[in-house]
């Protein structure tokens, strides 16, 4: 883990092509620009944590032998591809 202090207007480089930017301080907040490749994707930090919480509860929730059933249940062809 890397720390660093800055001041309004400083900013860290990350690789090639993320700069993030300190454009606030007030009191305990600290307001940051991100500027990322769009394909990078930036969540705040509860948030990404909800979304694995969510996706870990969804993995974790089906049940294989009613997945196998409902396989089985499946036509044979599907849009030309024979199984």
């Amino acid at each position: 883990m890397l720390a660093l202090t800055r001041k309004v207007g400083e900013r860290i480089v990350i690789g090639d092509d993320i700069v993030v930017t300190v454009v606030g301080i007030k009191g305990d907040n600290i307001r940051l620009t991100i500027e990322a490749p769009r394909e990078i994707k930036i969540y705040r930090g509860e948030i990404y944590d909800a979304i694995a919480a969510e996706n870990k509860e969804a993995s974790a929730s089906y049940d294989l032998a009613k997945l196998n059933e409902l396989s089985i249940s499946l036509p044979r062809t599907r849009i030309g591809i024979e199984r």
